[in-house]
């Protein structure tokens, strides 16, 4: 499995991680799903890595989707184990905050990917589509769910059934993207607001997301709980105490995630 697929560094408690397969346009071939999950998992276990941003290498394409010529193969049964679906879903629940850097074409399964992540930042030459009806397929690896939550049903439906490319400053209008930029300002920004999240604490950003996440789908009472449990939980720890004290001290916060 080449390792030059995806690649993670760190850049002050920041890990940004790589997809680079240029010859079939960084596209999701079980291979490189792989490599991306090896990736997350090195994150995942590096104590200095407070935030994860991904992105594809070049500016043309940031994920082009899933592999066409694997695709073909695909019986109904690798259909049900939903084998990237369950690495999406991996990438929304990351124990750690993340931000896609989508710097071109984030078509089918790259767009996907993108609305795993927590935040999603474009380059003003990006363009977002879901091609899969063309081919008699859906999106299935989250896509279907995550973007009509995201964008409302009219929005999703519009996308996903036409197939149209829609550009970031469209994306930006419908509340796909939360941020466009220029394209040679791209990874510098999606860095930045790593580090933003990176520097505040990491027990807050934690409860902030699945507060969020949970309360998504659930009654405005249920919501609630949910954020009231999160809270009590922070007003007991450490780094609460931390964050307090280094205001009133009029100093930088050493947080350590308890």
């Amino acid at each position: 499995m080449p390792a030059t697929f995806v690649s993670l560094r760190t850049e002050d408690g920041v890990g940004i991680v790589t997809i680079d397969r240029p010859e079939a346009r960084n596209a999701l071939s079980l291979e490189v799903q792989d490599c991306l999950r090896s990736a997350l998992d090195e994150a995942a276990g590096n104590d200095a890595i407070r935030c994860v941003v991904i992105t594809g290498a070049g500016e043309k394409v940031f994920v082009a989707g899933a592999d066409v010529g694997q695709l073909k193969g695909y019986t109904k049964l690798d259909g049900l184990r939903g084998r990237l679906q369950r690495l999406f879903d991996d990438i929304e629940q990351f124990d750690k905050p993340t931000i896609a850097a989508v710097n071109g074409y984030a078509l089918g399964g790259g767009c996907e990917l993108a609305l795993a992540c927590d935040v999603r930042i474009a380059a003003d030459t990006a363009k977002f589509g879901f091609p899969e009806t063309g081919l008699s397929v859906i999106p299935g690896a989250g896509g279907t769910q995550r973007l009509r939550r995201l964008v409302g049903q009219g929005h999703a439906l519009d996308l996903i059934l036409t197939g149209r490319f829609i550009t970031a400053t469209e994306a930006h209008a419908i509340g796909l993207v939360s941020r466009v930029v220029p394209q040679a300002d791209l990874l510098a920004e999606a860095t930045r607001v790593a580090q933003a999240i990176a520097a505040k604490g990491p027990l807050a950003t934690r409860l902030a997301r699945i507060a969020v996440k949970s309360g998504a789908d659930t009654d405005l009472a249920t919501g609630l709980t949910i954020e009231r449990l999160a809270q009590a939980l922070l007003h007991e720890s450490a780094d609460k105490q931390e964050g307090i004290s280094a205001m009133l001290e009029k100093r930088t916060p050493q947080f350590v995630g308890n």
